[in-house]
Parts: C-alpha cells; structure tokens; sequence
C-alpha cells in the first residue's frame, strides 16, 4: 500500500497545489483506517460469527441426544442420518448398516444408519445422535469447528474492508490526478497563444 507516499506533501513548499494537500489528507485517511477499522472489522465479523456458532451448539446440544446403536447386520437401504458439510470426511470413510437405537422416549428404533467402524460385525455397538423424536442426526457442531469458522469470518472480513479502503484511496488518487490534468490543460491553453513570442508578457 503505498497511502503514506502522499504524506510528504504536509511540507510547505511555494510549489505546493491544493490538491497535493488532499492527497496528503486521503493517505492520512487511508493510513488510519487500515490501522484501525481493518482490524475492528475483522474483531467484530469473527466475534459475531463464533457467538452466533456457540448459539447453534447449544441449540443442537438441546435438540439431539446421545444414544448407543447396536449393529444388526449390513445395510439393505440408504442410510436414515442427516449428513452435513462438515461430515464429509467421515462419511467418505464410514460404512452403512442396520442397526437398533433406543430413542429418547424410550422406544425402540431400527434404520439404516452409518458408523466408522471399518469393521462393524453383527453385535457391534457404537455412538449414534438422535432428534427429539428418535431420528439420526448428525452430532452437534465441534467447538474447534466453529472456532475455524469464526476465524475465517474474521479474516474475510479484515480483507474485504482492506481492499474496499484501498478502493477508495485509488479512486480519490484518480479523481485528483484527472482535476490536475484539467487545471494543467487550462493553464496550457491560457498561456498557449502567447507562448514563445518575443516580448510575451512585457
């Protein structure tokens, strides 16, 4: 970034134009919020996403409970689990199969579910999470999962308010130079008529 190159143009100097002093200005202005609203952006995104993510574990913690599932045999349908994106390496390595649960009324279930287990022989228990009404479920989001995701927030957000400064500051830098060419080019043509002619301006 390069909004502190203006800040010279603070120095008095008799060549000095109105709008080098703006562009002193728009540096300052840009320097300062990089330093201050970058990182206040990318505070706020990223503590706002993990306290909205802490919400929603609580809320699928409430929502879903623990049970042990107990393997039958192999699977003769499509698995009954709700899967999510953040399963997707487990369920690349899981396998499906039959198995009985005891829901949280205390009925007893039988579906298609899929464990981990590589092996998972008839007899087998393993952990299985289920709604309210005794469905499969995918188990609450992990602590370290939302903590990744808020950190990601964050520093998307601590970008994107980055580049949207830097934006600004290529534009304002734009605007001037286009208003230097302007006045430069009316100079030009006041002065043009006379330039070069013995005895101009005596």
């Amino acid at each position: 970034m390069r909004a502190a190159t203006g800040l010279w143009r603070w120095r008095h100097n008799p060549l000095r134009r109105t709008t080098d002093l703006v562009e002193a200005w728009v540096a300052l202005a840009a320097a300062v919020l990089l330093c201050v609203a970058v990182p206040l952006a990318g505070w706020t995104a990223g503590a706002s996403a993990y306290g909205s993510l802490q919400r929603a574990i609580r809320a699928q913690q409430e929502q879903r409970t623990p049970t042990t599932a107990r393997v039958l045999g192999a699977a003769e349908g499509p698995p009954r689990v709700v899967r999510t994106a953040e399963a997707a390496e487990e369920e690349r390595l899981s396998r499906p199969v039959t198995a009985r649960w005891t829901a949280p009324d205390g009925s007893v279930r039988t579906g298609t579910v899929e464990t981990a287990r590589r092996h998972a022989a008839p007899g087998d228990t393993f952990a299985l999470w289920t709604d309210r009404d005794g469905r499969p479920v995918a188990p609450p989001m992990h602590p370290a999962t939302a903590r990744a995701h808020a950190i990601t927030a964050g520093f998307m957000a601590s970008l994107l308010t980055g580049l949207l400064v830097e934006t600004g500051r290529r534009l304002a830098m734009r605007r001037l130079v286009l208003l230097r060419y302007a006045r430069l080019d009316r100079a030009w043509a006041a002065a043009g008529p006379d330039w070069g002619r013995t005895g101009t301006g005596s």
